[in-house]
């Protein structure tokens, strides 16, 4: 699976993304900051490789180890993002009129992961900082903020492995994410949120409590908001959590119908109190066509 086809590249190549919120950096990038000044915070080890610049060799852990490592730093910049996905069970959910990527139609999973490769390679072009997160009922990955070139294709990989899991809890994980990320920046949420709506919402004010600007974008099926079905189903719980159930669509639509209007406009007015951009997305509409309007729309 490529998640940055050409097709992709093309749309991100002409966007930018600024900052609304002010962000702690420099002042010499395009995002507003509080500070001034320029540092480099350290991040880890790694094995030497050919083409790395020696003044970064770590003298003091070669002569304990004998081993050839360097110092990876992570640079401070006008912006840091964090791309939080969710890659719960409940993101495999592929519907019939999903769009599609090279003729593959993408499940809620493959669409978050395209998303985020996108924002991510976006935020590297223009200079800035970025990580990410994976989750279902707990973190599954946590790759730190870098804005070297070379952090997309860690990021990629690390989209590319991810495998859809079981459960989720996403109000716990996020505030698990929340308390990891070190410095005021954006927070990037890509889930179909299919939790408890107090968890999440009270999840998504410890965001805030901590200042982070906040962009949620909430992926649905077309038929998850339309249910369209007419004659008996077998539903299966992607998660786990349920048996099969067996049921007549006619019977339920108008109360399932109602019970998804009002969770849409919680997590939709949870995200207005707090400033914070609620981005519902449809898997049926291309990603060129959100990432247009979104970016568009932001400028």
């Amino acid at each position: 699976m490529k998640l940055l086809p050409d097709e992709t590249m093309g749309v991100m190549r002409r966007l930018e993304w600024y900052a609304r919120k002010r962000m702690l950096g420099t002042l010499s990038g395009r995002h507003t900051s509080p500070d001034k000044g320029f540092s480099v915070e350290f991040a880890e080890h790694r094995e030497y490789a050919p083409g790395d610049d020696p003044k970064n060799l770590d003298w003091r852990v070669m002569a304990k180890s004998d081993r050839n490592v360097i110092k990876q730093y992570i640079e401070e910049t006008n912006l840091r993002a964090m791309m939080v996905v969710d890659v719960s069970g409940s993101m495999e959910y592929t519907g019939a009129s999903a769009a599609k990527i090279n003729g593959e139609a993408l499940s809620k999973l493959s669409y978050a992961k395209h998303l985020a490769a996108a924002l991510s390679y976006l935020y590297i072009k223009q200079g800035d900082a970025v990580g990410l997160a994976t989750f279902d009922k707990e973190l599954r990955s946590y790759v730190r903020a870098g804005s070297r070139p070379s952090q997309v294709r860690r990021i990629l990989e690390e989209l590319h492995t991810a495998k859809a899991g079981k459960d989720t809890d996403v109000g716990s994980v996020l505030h698990g994410v929340a308390e990891r990320i070190p410095k005021r920046g954006l927070v990037v949420l890509i889930s179909d949120f299919f939790d408890e709506p107090d968890k999440i919402i009270e999840a998504l004010h410890h965001f805030d409590y901590r200042q982070h600007e906040l962009v949620v974008f909430h992926l649905l099926a077309e038929e998850e908001l339309t249910f369209p079905f007419k004659s008996f189903q077998r539903f299966r719980d992607l998660e786990g959590v349920q048996e099969m159930l067996r049921i007549d669509p006619q019977a339920v639509r108008a109360a399932y119908l109602e019970k998804m209007r009002d969770y849409v406009k919680r997590i939709d007015s949870a995200c207005g109190k707090m400033r914070a951009d609620y981005v519902p997305v449809n898997t049926k509409v291309s990603l060129r066509d959100t990432l247009l309007r979104y970016l568009g729309g932001r400028k």
